[in-house]
């Protein structure tokens, strides 16, 4: 219980809760590990509860009827996911899998409501939690319908640089969380599109590129392609 409270502290839902609440929390947590490939949930399943990624990583996506998967979200370590679950018809609105082996909280929907009956602080970050989910959800569908594929592309780059690459002399170093399809995907466009932009972009002396291995060449380029 004392480990699962020393990782839950530090993400944004349970900031600013004091180690009493903490262990609250971790109480009533339950911690286990993910595989590679594994779905969570399923869009429209009962939701039992909400997560917390400590490691690895989750693919939140929609299937359309025709098989078709469109990429909402990648969760990262730290964050928080299916939150929005607990309101409305209490159902998961997308599907949730496991991109790579990894460690999940899941934290019990009717035992977590209970604690916000009784912790209004509870209460209090769970709609600032929800809030920048919000605004995250906004700017992608801003990014989707204004910016064009290369800007959309930087500005994957730009933020996944942020969070795992390693510098050196200048260049800074990533590899792609997922394959080209998925990614394709989460930006709005098609492989071949997503290819033709990367292509082009290494022509230009911006990126070097070798299967899901990407270097940044120049930084201040790519950013000014990503409009920021």
């Amino acid at each position: 219980m004392v480990d699962i409270a020393s990782k839950v502290k530090n993400s944004l839902l349970f900031s600013g809760l004091d180690q009493a609440h903490l262990v609250e929390v971790a109480a009533i947590a339950h911690c286990r590990m993910v595989a590679k490939g594994e779905t969570l949930f399923a869009e429209g399943e009962v939701a039992q509860g909400f997560y917390l990624l400590t490691s690895g990583s989750i693919k939140l996506c929609k299937i359309s009827p025709d098989g078709k998967e469109k990429v909402l979200h990648f969760v990262h370590p730290g964050e928080t996911f299916a939150e929005a679950a607990f309101f409305g018809d209490g159902r998961y609105p997308a599907e949730a899998r496991a991109l790579e082996n990894g460690e999940i909280i899941m934290f019990p929907r009717e035992e977590f409501l209970g604690l916000l009956e009784r912790n209004p602080r509870f209460s209090l970050n769970l709609i600032i939690s929800l809030s920048l989910l919000l605004r995250r959800f906004a700017r992608q569908i801003e990014e989707l319908s204004f910016a064009e594929v290369p800007a959309r592309i930087a500005g994957y780059l730009i933020d996944l640089a942020e969070r795992k690459s390693t510098t050196f002399q200048g260049k800074s170093y990533l590899t792609l969380e997922t394959k080209k399809g998925e990614m394709a995907s989460r930006l709005g466009t098609v492989s071949e599109t997503l290819s033709r932009s990367f292509r082009k972009m290494k022509e230009e002396g911006i990126l070097a590129v070798e299967g899901s291995r990407v270097t940044i060449l120049d930084m201040e380029r790519l950013k000014a392609l990503a409009g920021k």
